[in-house]
């Protein structure tokens, strides 16, 4: 399991420097740069001005040889500076997301809470008026838009009832845990919704086709009890499908979670590079894009793992 483990984060690694380079590609491809940017907005800049600033910051060198200089940098933990803030990329990033870990940690939790209990109450009823409510409630949540769910929430307690903020991360001055908390419920409430929908119709069907199984007929044959079967063998078979759908989730809640940060004005990874992005901050937009590669590529190795923890005839030499 070790040399697995290691293996796997050596090849995370290689992964990451790839990707660094195809992502360095992509973004110094993009039309306009910092310096042109700076003529657009001085028009008392001259082109020899321009000449000297992007010879001074090495952008009129070719493409590989700027992403060699970036890369030996960032080795040496610089990864430049943003330039819509005027720091370091890593000093904007860090809080941004611890963020987003706390926002998408919260609510992947609260959706996996509320997706296998229901999934599993559905399967052991198919078809039954339960099993249909189940399913009603997990398509609504499957087809109802973030940005509308979030639009919605926000009408009803921020502003109808007022008892919750429609936005931000904390309330200036204050940034207390209960203060945090008040912030965090509707966009929580918002990710939580959307993913226990697919989360339930998932596990639902993973049950199912557990329960099909030769070893659940010999194990109710052998006398084993109800609760003991579902938990302690169907449940435990059909969460091997279903982890897969976790670690892909999770991935795409860390980056993807762009319009739920948007319409709380939450500062978290999505919003950061979404908005590094339109304004041409390559720094702050190429390492936000890695972090967000580097938590699909470990939440992938988690769900490996999970493999092995689930199954034991699974093992990793």
């Amino acid at each position: 399991m070790t040399r697995f483990i290691l293996r796997r984060l050596g090849e995370t690694a290689a992964v990451l420097l790839l990707m660094s380079y195809v992502i360095y590609g992509l973004i110094g491809l993009m039309p306009g740069d910092p310096i042109d940017l700076m003529i657009a907005s001085d028009p008392k800049l001259t082109s020899a001005d321009a000449l000297r600033l992007k010879a001074v910051y090495g952008l009129d060198r070719p493409l590989h040889e700027r992403y060699f200089a970036w890369i030996g940098a960032a080795v040496e933990g610089d990864f430049g500076y943003s330039r819509l803030h005027a720091r370091p990329a890593l000093e904007i990033l860090w809080p941004r997301l611890g963020n987003t870990a706390l926002l998408m940690g919260t609510s992947f939790v609260l959706a996996l809470a509320l997706a296998l209990p229901a999934g599993v109450f559905a399967a052991l009823r198919p078809h039954s008026p339960a099993d249909h409510l189940v399913n009603l409630a997990a398509f609504a949540g499957i087809s109802m838009p973030p940005f509308w769910l979030a639009i919605l929430l926000i009408i009803l307690f921020a502003v109808v009832l007022g008892v919750l903020p429609a936005g931000g991360t904390a309330t200036v001055g204050d940034g207390g845990l209960i203060d945090r908390a008040r912030h965090l419920a509707l966009p929580v409430a918002t990710l939580t919704l959307v993913s226990a929908g697919a989360l339930v119709r998932y596990v639902r069907a993973a049950m199912l086709e557990a329960l099909r199984q030769d070893y659940v007929r010999t194990a109710r044959a052998k006398g084993v009890g109800p609760a003991r079967l579902v938990i302690g063998h169907v449940l435990r078979n059909a969460m091997i499908p279903v982890v897969t759908i976790l670690a892909l989730d999770f991935g795409g809640l860390f980056s993807g979670a762009l319009v739920t940060e948007t319409m709380f004005a939450y500062l978290g990874m999505g919003k950061t590079i979404f908005d590094a992005i339109m304004g041409n901050d390559y720094n702050l937009a190429l390492v936000g894009l890695l972090f967000a590669t580097a938590v699909v590529l470990l939440s992938n190795l988690a769900a490996d793992l999970a493999y092995a923890w689930l199954d034991p005839r699974i093992a990793y030499r």
